[in-house]
């Protein structure tokens, strides 16, 4: 049966898709239509936290299936009250909004800054964002991201958005004193800009600016949350707390699920009517929410995970020194890598094409950068798979441009 076709025929043509119809997933592996296997590096893009199917997500999603799939939000929602207390208590006191998806947390930040403006100053405007950073599709999310490829000529919401550069803590302050605006937006780590890690200096210099000029200090950690980075959060391996903290991807097991918390102060801005959704939180999805916080935090997971990260990190490193300067760099943080390669984007592309054929899903973003964004649950074994197949297309390389 051609997919392929059937795909192009019928559904808009949106991304550039790999040639893989998947039929099932199991443990840290994908498996096609023919039966073949494929090592799982990007997990749907950073939320198969756990991998495919995991054992302990199916009971809870089969036990939740079996009570209730969905309810208006006029009733309480016991599945999302739960996940929403468990969010707060692992991070900061505050209040959660529940949405579908990453680009809707976005949403619903720019909404909640929007109301905070109007109550303590009319004096500040408009958020501050990283250059190359992404925050969503959606057309208030658009003008946040900072990569021309994604924002194009659509139409733009009207509220001003200033640019600065990472790393750089005068320009965010000279930003801050002429520009005025009401808060500043940051991934941790930029995911779609090249997984570059923000310095727990940035970070927290970032933080003190934003309470010295009364600037809400708002943290994207749609791509780096749920342990992604080796904490649940990453903010949590600094002494900052963010005004809101955006999450999704891996929240919800697999399941669309995304949300904001609010510190407290801000945390009552929302009145009823403000914001909403009808699918979100869905039962199924804050009920698998609560699923991974259990094996992250109460079965060892998060842990695991730190310890399959370091085997990880270790061995690219060793592929580093042998890759005869092809593997320029390894950056990021945790199970977020991205790995510059010293050959062209067309090379990149091969490079891809082949680990796919070989059973190895990676992803590839700024043209040159192999991005892995692998399950916690990634075993020593697999890590050792992966890079030996990557280091002999290494070297195919190395034979090609001879």
């Amino acid at each position: 049966m051609n997919w392929m076709n059937r795909d192009q025929q019928y559904i808009m043509n949106t991304y550039q898709r790999l040639p893989i119809a998947v039929t099932k997933g199991e443990g840290n592996y994908l498996y096609d239509e023919e039966g073949n296997s494929y090592l799982d590096l990007f997990t749907g893009l950073a939320v198969n936290i756990l991998g495919h199917s995991h054992p302990y997500l199916v009971q809870k999603l089969e036990e939740q299936a079996g009570q209730f799939l969905h309810i208006s939000n006029v009733f309480l929602n016991t599945p999302a009250i739960t996940l929403a207390e468990r969010l707060v208590k692992e991070t900061f006191p505050g209040k959660v909004f529940f949405s579908n998806s990453g680009t809707e947390a976005v949403e619903a930040a720019v909404k909640l800054i929007h109301k905070w403006k109007k109550q303590d100053t009319d004096e500040k405007d408009g958020i501050a964002v990283l250059g190359n950073s992404f925050h969503g599709r959606t057309l208030g999310a658009v003008k946040l991201t900072r990569q021309e490829n994604v924002y194009q000529d659509f139409p733009a919401a009207d509220y001003p958005v200033y640019e600065t550069a990472p790393e750089d803590l005068e320009a965010l302050e000279r930003l801050f004193q002429e520009k005025k605006p009401a808060a500043f937006m940051m991934e941790p780590v930029l995911g779609s800009g090249g997984i570059m890690p923000a310095s727990r200096s940035f970070l927290e210099g970032a933080a003190a600016l934003c309470r010295r000029y009364r600037v809400l200090f708002c943290l994207d950690e749609i791509q780096t949350g749920m342990g992604r980075t080796g904490e649940l959060f990453a903010y949590q391996h600094t002494d900052v707390t963010p005004d809101l903290l955006l999450f999704a991807k891996g929240v919800g097991g697999g399941l669309p699920l995304g949300g904001m918390i609010a510190r407290e102060g801000l945390d009552t801005l929302f009145t009823p009517g403000d914001h909403g959704a009808t699918f979100a939180p869905s039962p199924l999805s804050a009920a698998l929410g609560n699923a991974v916080l259990d094996v992250l935090l109460e079965q060892g997971g998060l842990e695991q995970g730190k310890e399959n990260a370091g085997y990880l990190w270790n061995s690219l490193e060793y592929l580093k020194v042998r890759s005869g300067g092809l593997l320029r760099e390894v950056r990021g943080q945790g199970m977020m890598l991205g790995l510059r390669l010293q050959v062209s984007p067309e090379d990149v592309q091969r490079i891809q094409k082949q680990l796919l054929r070989r059973g190895f899903m990676v992803n590839v973003t700024q043209q040159t950068i192999i991005r892995l964004l692998p399950p916690l649950t990634l075993k020593p074994e697999d890590t050792d798979a992966f890079t030996g197949a990557l280091e002999e297309e290494l070297l195919k390389e190395v034979s090609i441009h001879d």
